[in-house]
This record gives structure tokens, C-alpha cells and sequence, in this order.
């Protein structure tokens, strides 16, 4: 066991006005399963590549381990996985490879074929198992779920939980309740790291918030009050004040000494009045340590349009080929009005094909495709590498309302500073969200939506959810995360 001392860390890309870090100080145990969590831009992906030292930074981070990242970059996808294997994990012996690839359920035949014919699961886990052989490591995973269908979730997850030594950034609840000892928060404001699994992080953030949002009422009643008492107190002050001036206490008073009686009491209520003041003081500085990392999301609209038809989609006996191949045949399903269709099945089975299909993509195939011409639909697909340039011209592109997509993008967490930055310098969760606010602004009968939670937050997860609850759109989606498709009631398609 050794231990990653962070301190006094400070960075920040160039040209930004921020920073991501500033000033923050922690410890992370290597034998820890610490999972990361927080808002997308935050600097999950950015601190495990400090870690690697592909960044300058100030500050101090030590360690005794070596550190790997998941995904790493592969010499030659042409090259046998067995070679590759003894590239990656040279003193490794062969039985020990075999034995992490049955742990993730992978057939030992795949370490006689080129990397590039594995399928993306595959590569995942043959990826996973290179790099718990590698000694003295310490594992940086980004992301691993990606595009895994929810069994593979399920064998990876139930994998990692055997291990110890790695940092797992993920934002598939149910993945991280099942791997992790320990939640590190990058918060609005600070860092926080805590035991306990992803649920148990929730629910204890969720008690704090609480506290905080009580005492923040408490608090700013008690100010309320403190300033109308200072203000009465003052006032009356004032008055006795004024009753010293203007008269002749010898005429008006049997007592001469009255004067000197009424400064008492007028001193007497100004100090009151004062006291008052700094309680206020006092209590407005409690104030502001409160709700300063409290996450709220506002919410969101989605403008469907009504159809003429219950029935808006209709598939029927359909057979898919690509390259050459047959990946589905036998494919029947409809999409009714206020429905939320899940397609769900492994990896490579079709499911992007048919929302290719449907959408207009020519792709050889049997069967038939039913839907009226005149359905409108609303499309957000996997693929975000092409997206660059700023905003304002991927609105006029793709024939947005400015204003409207701006302020949807302002609902799921952009800063105002992110409207001034170039979209290739985006997180991936951030390109993902500028999918999903563009898909948002586009009135439609039907939204297909192809794995839209890749990469995206856990507080966006849940607006999603609201969202789809609320409005009841009629979609069409590929999504592996199983607790979001039983939050928003899908139903689900198996292939």
C-alpha cells in the first residue's frame, strides 16, 4: 500500500479565464476503488492526465506506483491481441492473461485475431485485462461502459469489483455501486472524498444539501429579523436623540437632569442597534459558507409536436446487412404515440443500423420500414467528432434558435465563458450535451436518440429523466444505462 499525495494543486488551459483546480490538497490510498464524480467540465479526465504528466501544473504530486490509462493507444491494430499482450504486459505470463480474459467472459481465441476485428466490448475488456497484469500499477480508467451493452456492464463491473488500485471515472450509477470503496467529488468549490459506494455518497450528499438549506432559511430569517429589530432600535434611538435639542428641560421637566437620562437611553439603544449590526455581520458570513456546493438543474422543455396517427413508426420482418454481413434479421416492432421504444441488445447486433434506416441512411436490408412522409423527427447520434467551431455557427448550421439553444446549454451547466470557446475544446460530456440541447430546440413527432448518455453527467442523467417523464415524447432510443430506461418507464425491444 502507498499513497498519492496531491498539493497545492493549481492548473488551468491555456487561454482560460478559470481554473480547473486551485489550491486543492488530498490523498488517495492505491489500494483504494475510488470512483470520480462530478459535473462534465469539471476535470475528471483533465486530473488523470496530470497524473500521467501530459500537463504542466503547480503544486506537488507524489507516488511510489506507475500510473496507466484506459483507453491507451494501440502501436498497430493490425497486430495479433497475443502480441500486443506481450507489448503491453511483457513479463506477463500467458495463463494469467487467459485467466483475466475468462473473468470478463472473452473467449481465449481472441488472442489469435488482429485487434482491429475486435468489436468495441472486446476491446474493452481485452484492454482491461492487459493492464491489471502490468505490476506496480496504479489504473486510471476513463469511461470503461462506453458503448458496452448492459451484460457487459454487468461482467465489467463484477470484474473490477475483484480488484484494488484504480481510479474509475463512470456515470453508470449502477456500475459504480457495484465497483467502488470510495467516491472522490470535484465540487463546485472544493474536492471531497468519502467511503462508501456511489448510493451511499448520494444519500449522505443529499443529507448535507438538506442541512445547509435549512440553516440557509434559518439564517436568512434571522437576518430578516436582526435588521428590523436595528432599524427599530435606531429609529427610537434617533427620536430620544432628538427630545435633548429644542427645549428647556427647566420649563417643560420638573428635573434639570433629564438631558443627561435621555443620552443614556438614546446611547443605550444605538449600542443595541450596533450589536444588531454585527450579529447580522456574523451571520451573513455563516451564510455564505452555505449552499456553495449544492448542484441544482433547471428544468427542461421538449417541444413534441402532436401526429395525425397513434402509430407513428412501423418495422416490420426487417434484415440488416453491413459489410457484407447479416447483423439482424426478424426485426418487428411499432412505436405508438407517448411511447419510449428501447432497443436493446450486445454489441454489434444491429441496433445503430435500424436507427440508421430509419432515419434515411441507405443500408442494404429485407422487410419494410412503415412511417408517414411527413413525420418529423428529432436525431442525436453517437458519433460528436466531427462537431467544432464556436456555438453560434452550430446553431445557423443546423437551423437553430440561437437564444434558445444557448439557454438550454445554460440549463445544463455551460458558463456563460463556455460560449466564447471553440466546441473541439469541449469535454466529451459537453459536446454530448450540445447534441441533446440541439435536439431539444427541434419541434418533432419522434426523437431517436442513439446511446445519448455516453459521456454525460449524472445530474444531466436526471434532467433527462424529468424531462421524458414530464413531456412523454414518443422516441426511439439506444441506451445501456438499465437505471435510466426504468426511470423514464421504456419499454424494451430485445434483439
Amino acid at each position: 500500500m502507498s499513497v498519492i499525495n496531491v498539493e497545492n494543486l493549481t492548473f488551468g488551459y491555456d487561454g482560460s479565464a478559470d481554473n480547473i483546480f486551485e489550491n486543492v490538497s488530498f490523498r488517495i490510498d492505491t489500494d483504494w476503488k475510488l470512483g470520480f464524480t462530478g459535473r462534465n467540465g469539471r476535470g475528471k479526465t483533465t486530473f488523470m492526465k496530470l497524473l500521467m504528466g501530459e500537463y504542466e501544473y503547480t503544486g506537488r504530486i507524489t507516488s511510489s506506483v506507475e500510473f496507466e490509462y484506459f483507453p491507451f493507444s494501440v502501436s498497430d491494430e493490425n497486430m495479433l491481441v497475443m502480441y500486443l499482450a506481450e507489448e503491453i504486459c511483457p513479463n506477463a505470463e500467458n495463463w494469467k492473461l487467459i485467466r483475466e480474459l475468462s473473468l470478463l467472459q472473452v473467449s481465449d481465441d481472441v488472442l489469435y485475431r488482429p485487434y482491429a476485428t475486435l468489436s468495441g466490448g472486446e476491446k474493452t475488456k481485452v484492454m482491461l485485462a492487459m493492464l491489471f497484469l502490468r505490476e506496480n500499477c496504479f489504473l486510471l480508467i476513463d469511461e470503461p461502459t462506453n458503448h458496452l451493452d448492459m451484460n457487459g456492464r454487468e461482467i465489467v463491473s463484477r470484474y473490477l469489483k475483484r480488484k484494488k488500485g484504480f481510479i474509475l471515472i463512470s456515470h453508470d450509477r449502477a456500475v459504480l455501486d457495484e465497483c467502488i470503496d470510495h467516491v472522490l467529488s470535484i465540487n463546485r468549490t472544493n474536492i471531497e472524498i468519502e467511503q462508501g459506494n456511489y448510493s451511499s455518497w448520494e444519500r449522505n450528499k443529499a443529507a448535507r444539501d438538506n442541512f445547509e438549506m435549512v440553516q440557509n432559511e434559518r439564517l436568512k430569517k434571522e437576518i430578516r429579523n436582526l435588521e428590523a429589530a436595528a432599524r427599530r432600535a435606531a429609529e427610537h434611538s434617533d427620536r430620544i436623540e432628538r427630545t435633548k435639542i429644542g427645549f428647556d428641560p427647566t420649563k417643560t421637566e420638573k428635573s434639570i437632569s433629564r438631558r443627561c437620562s435621555v443620552a443614556r437611553k438614546s446611547k443605550k439603544l444605538m449600542n443595541r442597534s450596533k450589536s444588531m449590526e454585527n450579529r447580522i455581520e456574523a451571520d451573513i458570513e455563516k451564510k455564505s459558507g452555505l449552499l456553495r456546493n449544492i448542484e441544482t438543474t433547471a428544468a427542461l422543455k421538449l417541444p413534441v409536436l402532436k401526429f395525425h396517427s397513434k402509430k407513428l413508426l412501423s418495422v416490420q420482418n426487417l434484415s440488416v446487412r453491413f459489410d457484407d454481413r447479416i447483423v439482424c434479421s426478424g426485426i418487428s416492432f411499432d412505436v405508438n404515440e407517448g411511447e419510449i421504444i428501447a432497443l436493446s441488445g450486445r454489441n454489434g447486433c444491429g441496433k445503430t443500423c435500424i436507427i440508421r434506416l430509419i432515419c434515411g441512411d441507405d443500408i442494404p436490408h429485407t422487410g419494410e420500414v412503415i412511417m408517414n412522409r411527413q413525420l418529423k423527427i428529432s436525431r442525436i447520434t453517437q458519433d460528436f467528432s466531427e462537431i467544432s467551431g464556436n456555438l453560434t455557427d452550430y446553431a445557423y448550421s443546423h437551423g437553430l434558435d440561437e437564444s434558445l439553444f444557448k439557454a438550454i446549454l445554460r440549463k445544463l451547466d455551460f458558463s456563460r465563458e463556455q460560449f466564447e470557446k471553440d466546441i473541439s475544446d469541449f469535454s466529451d460530456g459537453q459536446k454530448k450535451k450540445v447534441m441533446i440541447a440541439a435536439s431539444l430546440c427541434t419541434p418533432a413527432h419522434l426523437y431517436i436518440w442513439d446511446e445519448p448518455l455516453n459521456y454525460l453527467d449524472v445530474y444531466s442523467r436526471r434532467q433527462l429523466e424529468k424531462l421524458l417523464v414530464s413531456c412523454k415524447p414518443t422516441m426511439l432510443i439506444v441506451e445501456h444505462d438499465r437505471t435510466f430506461c426504468e426511470a423514464v418507464n421504456a419499454k424494451y425491444y430485445q434483439f
